[in-house]
């Protein structure tokens, strides 16, 4: 193997690459107080008996089944395994519905199918454009569970129709993913942390109470605008604001 010396082929080379990730992950660490938050709720919700649905398409697909494998096996001590399910994982299923009701319906059908109220569907997707992904989202509000989105930078589609978006700024599809991972990870550290500390033996009340709040609009922890930046929000309306100069949708109610 030999290495490349620093200063080679900057452009589209491997060390532009290195310097792109390198610079979206400093403003990326702002959003770890977000992901705690997140792994906070999901351990709550998951230990009083709800269920984790995850998709995404490609690279995307990828990352989402990385967090179902962390949730069901483990991420780093032992601990019991929670209920998570990749929607894509599903071959058989995903083919047969693309066949017979297209594409846009292969996530939203088997939401419909697994889906109960007090569930959480995490989307993601570098674009936030996905028109699987969308009807995936809608379908889920309609039934009442939480919809999560990871993306890449803001505004998109699928961070305005989310309860909660963190939405990853960086100049190439390659760094969100990449950054997607970072956020995988941080989550699940969050998450084992949380059932350690007894969240994940929460009440089926508190769940409820944790859906609620998904759907009250408010601001969180919005980003710069500098490379790897995080803009998160919770709730969403047909009006746009802007805070910190980072796009924020709020509602009220679910």
């Amino acid at each position: 193997m030999t290495l490349l010396s620093p200063g080679r082929c900057r452009d589209g080379s491997p060390d532009r690459h290195c310097d792109d990730l390198t610079a979206a992950l400093v403003g990326f660490r702002e959003s770890a107080p977000v992901l705690q938050d997140w792994g906070t709720r999901l351990a709550g919700s998951l230990g009083a008996g709800a269920r984790l649905l995850v998709a995404g398409n490609g690279g995307s697909a990828a990352q989402a089944q990385h967090l179902t494998a962390e949730l069901v096996g483990r991420y780093r001590d032992d601990r019991p395994p929670f209920s998570a399910l990749a929607l894509h994982a599903d071959t058989s299923s995903t083919t047969a519905i693309a066949n017979d009701y297209g594409v846009h319906e292969v996530f939203a059908r088997q939401v419909c199918a697994h889906g109960r109220p007090g569930d959480v569907l995490m989307l993601l997707s570098t674009s936030g454009a996905s028109a699987n992904l969308l009807t995936a989202a809608t379908q889920a509000r309609r039934i009442g569970m939480a919809v999560w989105s990871l993306t890449g930078p803001p505004p998109n589609p699928l961070e305005a129709i989310s309860d909660r978006a963190l939405c990853v700024r960086a100049p190439a599809a390659a760094t969100v993913q990449e950054l997607h991972l970072v956020a995988v990870h941080v989550l699940c550290e969050a998450f084992d942390q949380a059932v350690a500390a007894g969240s994940a033996g929460r009440s089926a009340a508190d769940t409820a109470r944790d859906a609620a709040d998904d759907g009250v609009g408010r601001a969180v922890g919005d980003g710069t605008g500098q490379p790897g930046a995080v803009s998160d929000r919770v709730g969403h309306t047909a009006g746009d604001g802007a805070v910190n100069g980072a796009p924020v949708r709020e509602r009220d109610g679910t």
